[in-house]
């Protein structure tokens, strides 16, 4: 699996989500511009030393990227209706959330609208953190696979 993050702009939530990539042999894909500097000591205290150990991909246009790729993908969002819990994960998947501070593009909305699902939520209530988001669908996945490829 894969987990593609949406020009991402608080650092310690991708430090996480890279450690979490980390214990779970998942690459992580990163589109810029991103709101920080990878050099950043925040993010490298986040992610300690699991940085090194992550197959991390940095790209500048995630329709293209997308469009390109024979894998499977799906995005999430708060705006979307259908729960994560209805995908038929695989090993392949690439796992779409957007930035902490404007969530994903509309344009994303308009061209896969069948793509997109949700965590669901309390009516009114403020959306979950990034790294929580992402490791709660990863997780979703990997059990539905059985854990079968992790370490």
């Amino acid at each position: 699996m894969e987990i593609l993050l949406y020009q991402p702009q608080i650092p310690q939530n991708t430090g996480n989500i890279v450690r979490t990539c980390s214990v779970t042999g998942t690459a992580l894909t990163l589109v810029k511009p991103l709101g920080f500097s990878v050099a950043s000591r925040h993010l490298k205290r986040a992610g300690l030393d699991y940085w090194e150990e992550v197959n991390i991909n940095y790209i500048d246009d995630v329709i293209e990227y997308l469009s390109v790729s024979s894998r499977p993908f799906y995005f999430f969002s708060s705006k979307a209706s259908r729960p994560y819990t209805h995908i038929p994960f695989t090993q392949e998947d690439i796992l779409v959330f957007g930035a902490e501070t404007s969530g994903l593009p509309a344009i994303l909305f308009d061209l896969f609208p069948e793509k997109f699902y949700t965590i669901p939520m309390q009516t009114g209530a403020r959306c979950l953190n990034l790294s929580t988001s992402a490791a709660i669908v990863l997780y979703e996945g990997l059990r539905q696979l059985g854990f079968s490829y992790t370490r």
